[in-house]
């Protein structure tokens, strides 16, 4: 950064600025489907619902946090991106645990539902309304694979 960006902004960097993130924004809607997915699909007694929402939770809440810190601590930044990869990571393994409990199929990446997945991510400003119809669809199967997409490609 040269010594006139610096006076005209401060000592300390610009920061924040998560929301114009697309990993920001496809945790944003991960979480609001994973709501969805666990109110529809598991009971509400089952630990493992309060078990997905939080890791959901966590993935884009951290992701926000590192961005936060990203003017003050890369470290900071870098152990909170992590934190959200990991949190994601265990939602994922809870959405592959549920199609295999299930006896669904997690689709492979030629399916032609992950083709039209990908096309939806091309989107420009891409939003829940986006996925809606997939995340929301009365087959938990495609609603789960659209969840496992999603975390991929945000973790990715």
């Amino acid at each position: 950064m040269d010594d006139k960006k610096k006076s005209e902004d401060g000592f300390i960097p610009q920061h924040g600025g998560y929301k114009k993130l697309l990993t920001f924004q496809k945790a944003e809607i991960i979480y609001d489907g994973t709501v969805y997915f666990c109110n529809k699909y598991l009971k509400m007694n089952d630990r493992t619902r309060d078990q997905m929402t939080q890791a959901a939770r966590s993935g884009k809440q951290n992701i926000a946090e590192a961005s936060m810190a990203s003017a003050t601590s890369k470290e900071a930044e870098i152990k909170l991106t992590n934190v959200a990869r990991a949190s994601l990571e265990e939602l994922l393994i809870d959405y592959q645990d549920f199609l295999r409990t299930h006896k669904l199929k997690e689709w492979e990446k030629d399916h032609k539902y992950v083709k039209r997945l990908r096309e939806l991510n091309r989107t420009p400003n891409a939003n829940y309304e986006t996925f809606r119809k997939g995340i929301e669809n009365p087959n938990p199967e495609i609603s789960a694979n659209v969840l496992i997409g999603l975390i991929k490609i945000t973790s990715y």
